[in-house]
């Protein structure tokens, strides 16, 4: 089982958005986001955060395990952000030794 760094890319930052949104919109995206948590079950070994810095482009991330690439694909369908934005997925690659 190998685990998978998911990076939230977007051109607006999630702080943004997240200022912008009405309270039912802000509601109903963390309806999403929770469902989405819920399907992707034990998967999910760190839920992530939002992130700030860098050029501004990742608004957060997560950590998943998975068999493959190919399996964490399958998880994002329906992923919530898919709909702003795109998901980088990056194998988390062991350390020498350990």
């Amino acid at each position: 089982m190998a685990k998978f760094l998911l990076l939230y890319r977007a051109d607006e930052s999630a702080a943004e958005r997240m200022a912008q949104a009405t309270p039912e919109q802000q509601a109903a995206g963390m309806r999403a986001w929770t469902a989405w948590f819920a399907k992707a079950g034990d998967a999910v070994v760190d839920g992530g955060a939002p992130t700030a810095g860098g050029d501004g482009t990742v608004g957060g991330y997560s950590i998943l395990q998975a068999d493959s690439a190919d399996a964490v694909q399958g998880l994002l369908a329906g992923h919530p952000h898919a709909e702003i934005g795109t998901i980088d997925v990056l194998e988390i690659l062991p350390q020498p030794g350990a």
